[in-house]
């Protein structure tokens, strides 16, 4: 599924084995540039090793349960999604809930209306799949939270990111659900 829209001329696109490269670089990149804070010496790396690699990105091209994507603005590539279609949470079953697990955009395209177009992309995906919930994690701290919460969002519970190497100041996680 593509979503294009007019006006900001933003589509999703579904990741194969021809664009995988790009997926990593703008992923990796997108990444660094909002959450280096995060880690100790702010190197990334248990995190990129645990979901950015082209061996990672290659399993879950396999998995039906997995949908990655680029998020493209003129055709030009400003971000990444990443779906998993049956994911539960809690007492939410796997059948009821999409996870929204990567939602990545490029420094200079955040704040500029591509989120919320995701945003849509994902609840449009999810009552496809006919789901009641669509839900994802976010850092307790900065902007993404609120983000999230102006669009519908509210905080489930806590959690936190279990990679190794994470500042203990920063760890502290939201658990965001939306019913559609």
């Amino acid at each position: 599924m593509t979503l294009t829209v007019q006006k900001n001329r933003v589509s999703l696109e579904p990741v194969i084995q021809d664009n995988l490269n790009e997926y990593l670089a703008v992923g990796v990149k997108s990444y660094c540039e909002h959450y280096l804070h995060l880690w100790e010496n702010e190197d990334p790396t248990p995190y990129i090793s645990y979901g950015l690699t082209k061996e990672v990105v290659e399993r879950e091209l396999q998995d039906p349960n997995a949908v990655n994507y680029l998020i493209q603005q003129n055709n030009k590539n400003v971000g990444i999604l990443k779906l998993v279609k049956n994911c539960g949470i809690d007492e939410i079953a796997d059948t009821d809930a999409l996870k929204a697990e990567k939602i990545y955009l490029l420094k200079e395209y955040s704040g500029k209306g591509i989120g919320k177009q995701v945003l849509q992309f994902i609840e449009d995906t999810a009552r496809d799949l006919n789901k009641k919930i669509v839900w994802l994690d976010a850092m307790q701290k900065g902007n993404p939270i609120h983000f999230y919460q102006k669009n519908g969002f509210t905080i489930k519970r806590e959690s936190e990111v279990l990679l190794p190497r994470v500042k203990p100041t920063e760890k502290a996680m939201w658990i965001l659900t939306k019913n559609l």
